[in-house]
Order: C-alpha cells, then structure tokens, then sequence
C-alpha cells in the first residue's frame, strides 16, 4: 500500500518535522515544502493496519504536527 501523507505544522518546525518523518519505519521520503502542506511524505505500508499505526501513533505524536492527511495511490 502506498500512500501520500500531508502533514499540516503549526510553527515553524517544518525541517525537523520531515527529518522525523523521514526517521520513520515505512517511509520512503518526507521532505519540507513552501505553502502547504508544510511536509510531504511518501511511505508504503503492507495494510490498513500498520498505516493506522504510523499515522495515528508515530506521525500525529511528532511535535509540531498539526493534522495529517492520507491520500492512498489506487495503483
């Protein structure tokens, strides 16, 4: 399962929050942008499960991260 995750940053921590990402198990890029979102991240996942895991328990408890949102590739 590959996945396009958006992360919305409430400051100005947008480096350290894609460095964060980007530490994650799964995810295979995670880089900073102008405008928003703040931070894009690609990850690949093997279910619905290990994605709740990643995005509810290790991308929304970084410091800093506002909201996410997952946009899932159909192929």
């Amino acid at each position: 399962m590959h996945l396009l995750g958006l992360v919305r940053d409430f400051g100005e921590g947008q480096r350290e929050i894609a460095r964060a990402v980007a530490g994650l198990p799964g995810v295979k890029m995670s880089n900073a942008c102008w405008g928003s979102p703040d931070v894009f991240a690609v990850v690949e996942v093997s279910d619905q499960k290990d994605l709740n895991k990643l995005v509810m328990d290790k991308i929304q408890s970084i410091e800093g991260v506002g909201r996410t949102e997952t946009h899932i590739a159909l192929e």
